[in-house]
């Protein structure tokens, strides 16, 4: 099975539940998403292609800030609540990044992507597209799983390129999620290979809110990285 059709098969079965647990929860609400726009600076009359958009939420925020956005998922479940959340402000298709991008060179400022790259085992072909859509000028900004993090949860051989499956609890179910685990050297070669520089690479700590709302995961959040962020430009 491609890595495309099982996140489908395994997001739509949780796409409910994930969505109101990203809404509010400390490792999206207090750190991912944060971490994210810090990163975007102003998309104000941009052209933003968000990749991994699941229910919208990070969709919701390009939008009331002024960008044009594209949005899409390999979920269609995902995407069906993305629109219910933001309607005809932004535009949104049922897509697998693992295939060619269904837009013209050049079509974008930025490129987006939230928590989706570790799904996708060879990133190369997918950042050879991401830098054909965008624009010379412009950006991708992306999160990730932390090498340190999923190493954790495999504590082999740290530079191998190893599929990983959990199981998740959300809401009152427990659903499986895989995806892969890099080092990375394995991330920094692909962006190279792809035709981008780092010009940030950040390991951020939670929003300090998250300490009073709930000091177990500020604790967690604050000393150990669970996700990596990068913002490329093309060279």
């Amino acid at each position: 099975m491609k890595d495309g059709e099982r996140s489908a098969r395994q997001y739509d079965a949780m796409a409910a539940e994930y969505a109101a647990d990203n809404d509010d929860g400390a490792y999206n609400a207090y750190y991912e998403r944060p971490a994210t726009i810090a990163l975007l600076g102003d998309v104000a009359g941009k052209d933003v292609l968000e990749v991994g958009a699941g229910a919208g939420p990070l969709t919701e925020y390009l939008v009331e800030h002024g960008a044009r956005v594209t949005a899409s998922d390999v979920s269609a479940e995902m995407v069906k609540l993305a629109q219910a959340r933001v309607g005809d402000r932004a535009t949104f298709v049922v897509a697998n990044i693992e295939e060619p991008l269904s837009f013209k060179d050049g079509s974008f400022d930025m490129v987006v992507a939230s928590l989706v790259m570790h799904y996708v085992r060879d990133w190369e072909p997918v950042l050879r597209e991401f830098r054909r859509v965008l624009r010379p000028k412009g950006a991708v900004v992306f999160s990730t799983h932390h090498p340190t993090m999923d190493w954790e949860l495999s504590p082999a051989d740290y530079f191998e390129t190893k599929q990983i499956t959990e199981t998740w609890k959300k809401g009152s179910g427990k659903y499986q999620v895989t995806f892969w685990r890099r080092p990375l050297t394995a991330m920094t070669h692909a962006i190279a290979a792809a035709g981008f520089v780092i010009e940030q690479l950040v390991e951020p700590e939670p929003l300090l809110e998250l300490h009073a709302r709930s000091p177990r995961d500020y604790a967690i959040l604050a000393t150990k990285p669970r996700f990596l962020f990068f913002r490329l430009r093309p060279t």
